[in-house]
């Protein structure tokens, strides 16, 4: 059995994590740590896992494990590994974005998107979890950045649930404003803009444009829906032979001839995918669920390759249709 240390495990992306791993076949957790709420009941906090989960959460990380998986806020991941020596053999999992765009002097991450990164991946000792927003749009792009089919601008629109913004409440993520309610934030400026432009342009090599990103808070919880358009030459009927077969070993992203919906991938690891074709305009839908797919489940995903473990271990997770 693997042994799995999470380190920050209170917030959204710790307790999804948690649930994954309990009902993972060959992983079993060594320990969850937490600051702000050392000596609880795991189920105390995540009270969806009363009944199944008895631990406590530790005020130190166990650094006797196989994999450590750090579910902290964003420049706490750096701040971590310089002041804890981690022992080399520990493999880490980050699901922070200290790391998407370089590695530490000490250590070497992989950028974590299996569906673009895997042989990488299945060597490496440390992995960068992509964004959930950048998993989404990469996800609906790679199959044209890889065979050099982007040409100009590219526009994005997209939505994600609450959860996106952390357990830590701030005014936008209060029930009484999001309830009801949809904002536009960060237009063009988003903080997954740079990782989805690099892992893009490392494809697609002529590719000269720039991705113009509008990302919105939805009155949901959970799940992300993100279209982007751009133009082609191609033809929808190749269009859809080129994703079909881009995606075709890779057992989470799966194409769609009929237009998706949100309850079709929240709670799983699948990330769908529609096109639609107009003149010279093509239209991507993504959607993906920000907390597995775009967090917590690809970071299992990326752990079982890194183990030689089968790639969807632990996540054949259904998704609730009502």
């Amino acid at each position: 059995m693997i042994r799995a240390s999470i380190v920050g495990g209170a917030g959204y992306t710790g307790g999804e994590l948690i649930r994954i791993l309990l009902n993972h076949p060959e992983c079993e957790i060594a320990g969850v740590q937490s600051r702000s709420q050392q000596g609880k009941k795991i189920s105390e906090v995540h009270s969806d896992l009363f009944g199944e989960c008895e631990l406590i959460f530790d005020a130190q990380f166990n650094a006797d494990a196989d994999v450590m998986f750090l579910c902290m806020g964003h420049n706490e991941s750096g701040k971590f590994l310089i002041e804890n020596k981690i022992p080399d053999q520990v493999k880490i999992i980050d699901l922070s974005q200290d790391f998407r765009l370089e590695s530490p002097a000490n250590r070497a991450f992989i950028y974590g998107l299996p569906e673009i990164n895997r042989a990488e991946i299945n060597q490496s000792n440390n992995i960068a979890n992509p964004g959930c927003f950048a998993t989404a749009i990469e996800l609906a792009l790679l199959p044209l950045a890889v065979k050099n089919n982007i040409r100009g601008d590219i526009h994005v629109s997209a939505i994600t649930g609450s959860t996106g913004a952390g357990q830590k409440l701030s005014p936008t993520s209060h029930f009484s404003w999001r309830c009801s309610n949809i904002s536009l934030y960060k237009p063009f400026k988003h903080q997954h803009l740079a990782e989805i432009i690099k892992t893009l342009k490392s494809r697609a090599t002529s590719w000269q444009g720039n991705v113009n990103f509008l990302p919105f808070r939805g009155d949901f919880t959970r799940g992300i829906l993100a279209t982007a358009y751009l133009e082609t030459n191609l033809t929808l009927e190749q269009a859809n032979k080129l994703y079909k077969d881009y995606y075709n070993d890779h057992p989470f992203t799966h194409l769609t001839d009929t237009n998706p919906d949100l309850k079709q991938v929240v709670n799983t690891n699948k990330c769908l995918l529609h096109l639609v074709k107009n003149d010279q305009t093509l239209l991507i839908v993504s959607m993906i669920d920000n907390l597995v797919k775009g967090a917590s489940g690809q970071a299992v995903q990326n752990m079982n390759l890194m183990f030689g473990l089968d790639e969807k271990a632990g996540l054949n997770l259904k998704a609730s249709a009502f």
